[in-house]
């Protein structure tokens, strides 16, 4: 699996805004969650609540419940872990100034862009112009299949009838009685 998908997988919806775990993104860059915590406490003014906030009990509980994580997962959290928006991880790239942050933070950014581009509107009513021709263009042939199956039972009707008609008339004809000479070694009978 690719760095980007990794990334996308951890990228969840919460209070309506994309968003990424302090575990997951503590994770990726490779350091402890703590150790993440701390250096945006330390640096706190860089992240109002539009770029990070702490879930709610009720969030957490339900977040949890979405996940599949193992019993050892879930017992590491004590407590309820930061989301960060796409601008918080961005601010992020600044408090925590290593190399390997910051090649983390580019493709984090990534993620996020490709999310928004598949999320836009453009794209969905696009998709959904597309969808509607189909199905238009899908019943215009299932019309006119049902119009040529009709024309067809129309013209086999046409035909029986007059297959009928015409057995009608054979058999109402009585066939012509003949004198039939005799097979065999039976000699005719003088009249």
């Amino acid at each position: 699996m690719n760095d980007l998908k990794i990334i996308q997988e951890k990228i969840y919806e919460i209070r309506g805004q994309k968003v990424m775990l302090d575990r997951d993104l503590a994770e990726l860059y490779g350091v402890e969650t703590k150790v993440l915590n701390q250096a945006v406490k330390r640096n706190i003014r860089r992240f109002p609540d539009d770029f990070m906030f702490q879930l709610s009990k009720d969030e957490f509980t339900f977040w949890k419940s979405q996940i599949v994580t193992s019993k050892a997962d879930k017992k590491g959290l004590r407590r309820n872990p930061y989301a960060f928006t796409e601008q918080g991880v961005a601010m992020l790239s600044g408090v925590l100034n290593s190399d390997a942050a910051i090649d983390v933070n580019i493709k984090i950014m990534r993620a996020f862009v490709a999310i928004r581009r598949l999320t836009s509107l453009p794209y969905t009513v696009n998709r959904i112009e597309i969808i509607e021709k189909e199905i238009q263009r899908l019943k215009a042939d299932f019309d006119d299949t049902l119009a040529n199956q009709n024309d067809i039972n129309e013209d086999t009707r046409a035909q029986l009838d007059a297959i009928s008609m015409a057995l009608a008339e054979l058999q109402s004809k009585e066939p012509a009685k003949e004198e039939r000479k005799p097979i065999g070694f039976i000699r005719p009978k003088d009249k």
